[in-house]
């Protein structure tokens, strides 16, 4: 494109450093500007239409138009407009929404702590680990094992987690405590005539290898998950989750899911752990929680958990952590309001009624002969794409398929993200089955370019 003096456009180059993306190439061809939301849809400053096929990041899940979210907002910012809950101050909106969630737990949960991001719930609940185990006097109980291709956040602590590796490219990371075991990833994993079933006891296998070399005196927590989104979509091999449960049970090992993209419906349930039989001392959760229209997070804590936190206040004389916007009145209120809509449209009716349409284009697309594997579940899905699908050799990193694939699409009005050579699709969860068509008929015009393009560039 070309970016005209003096427009917004040449003003974002200027003055703009935007996260994940490659800060030499948008010098030279700056942004998309965005200008308004239409349901499923975003418009661009120039009036183009797209269909937004990963909900912003994985968040917008009532899509970029919900008036009620707004009016909720609109209301909390009239009556109070901030407050903090530091040294026992609180508010009703934050009550009221610990409440429900506590309500909604996939199994038995004590207390809610609010943050403002993924990153901050991940990095508390690191920190929280920490603390439980002094707590206990448990002191060397503090390692944390996370999994190759997990995606916990971006902090320093939850980068940590994040199992990507230009997550920690001259970051300087992982810091130490934090461990990474196998992905679970069967297509990609799997060995040559082994079943789902035995991929998954080689990972728990591997797990606990892992946790015996270390020394399970010294392993306080597993993070994980319950499908790895950003990691490629990544959806668990069959009784993988029972059986690293019965070895972190084994080794008194907290379980902690991570929450963020697949809780509040995403699945077809409202926590993701009920999808897989997970049973976490702790969750962390945000984007839909608010459906993306204000930031907040938040952590559920067990009541084990809980306990040793109010033991260790009483020596302590406080619980020494917290942000000047936890549980902030407006964020509070919008995800209030979120949750009601969920419970009276039937959001998770809705994905359970969509999802099997979703799946069926999906996998569809999984024959295309440079798409080596579709995967998914509910309305969350990805494509790997591949230089053989019969090899399932993979593009080199420079070759840039993936992104090639998310440029025709856009092209085409569908707006999604590469993330390594996984073409995703992750869209609001009110998407109808109409426009759920329309999003796929027009991936695969992208995704057949992309393949005549490889082909040109002799890729394939």
């Amino acid at each position: 494109m070309t970016v005209l003096p003096n427009s917004l456009e040449a003003r974002d180059v200027a003055f703009v450093l935007h996260p994940y993306t490659n800060a030499s190439q948008h010098l030279k061809d700056g942004p998309l500007l965005i200008a308004k939301g239409d349901g499923v849809h975003v418009i661009d400053s120039d009036g183009n239409r797209y269909i937004e096929a990963l909900g912003g990041l994985f968040c917008a899940s009532l899509g970029f138009s919900e008036t009620r979210l707004v009016e909720a907002a609109y209301r909390q910012m009239q009556e109070l407009p901030f407050y903090h809950s530091f040294g026992g101050k609180s508010h009703e909106t934050a009550i009221e929404l610990a409440e429900r969630l506590i309500k909604l737990a996939p199994v038995p949960m004590s207390k809610v702590f609010f943050a403002n991001s993924g990153s901050e719930a991940n990095d508390t609940a690191m920190k929280l680990v920490w603390y439980y185990h002094n707590a206990i006097g448990r002191p060397e109980k503090k390692k944390i094992i996370s999994r190759m291709r997990a995606y916990h956040g971006v902090t320093i602590a939850s980068a940590s987690l994040t199992g990507l590796a230009n997550n920690h490219r001259d970051f300087d990371l992982p810091i130490d405590r934090v461990l990474h075991t196998d992905c679970p990833e069967f297509y990609r994993y799997g060995l040559e005539g082994e079943s789902e079933e035995e991929f998954a006891t080689r990972c728990a296998e591997s797990l606990e290898r892992l946790i015996l070399q270390e020394g399970p005196e010294t392993i306080g927590a597993f993070f994980a998950e319950p499908l790895m989104a950003s990691g490629g979509c990544i959806v668990p091999p069959a009784t993988y989750y029972e059986k690293v449960q019965a070895i972190l049970r084994r080794y008194d090992i907290l379980l902690i899911a991570d929450e963020v993209i697949c809780g509040f419906g995403r699945l077809g349930t409202m926590f993701g752990s009920e999808s897989f039989g997970m049973q976490p001392d702790m969750i962390t959760m945000a984007k839909q929680l608010s459906a993306a229209y204000q930031p907040i997070s938040a952590i559920m804590i067990n009541d084990k958990v809980h306990q040793a936190i109010v033991a260790e206040s009483e020596k302590i004389g406080t619980f020494g952590h917290g942000f000047t916007y936890s549980g902030h009145p407006v964020a509070t209120a919008v995800a209030l309001e979120t949750l009601k809509i969920y419970e009276e449209r039937d959001i998770l009716g809705h994905v359970q009624s969509v999802a099997p349409l979703f799946q069926e284009r999906l996998h569809a697309l999984g024959e295309h002969p440079l798409v080596g594997n579709a995967r998914g579940r509910g309305m969350i899905g990805t494509l790997e794409l591949v230089r053989n699908k019969a090899t399932r050799e993979a593009f080199k990193p420079t070759d840039g398929v993936a992104i090639q694939a998310g440029k025709r699409a856009q092209a085409h009005g569908v707006i999604t993200r590469a993330l390594g050579d996984n073409f995703s699709f992750c869209p609001p969860l009110i998407m109808t089955e109409a426009e759920i068509n329309e999003m796929f008929d027009r991936s695969q015009v992208a995704i057949d370019e992309t393949y005549g393009w490889a082909k040109t560039h002799g890729l394939i």
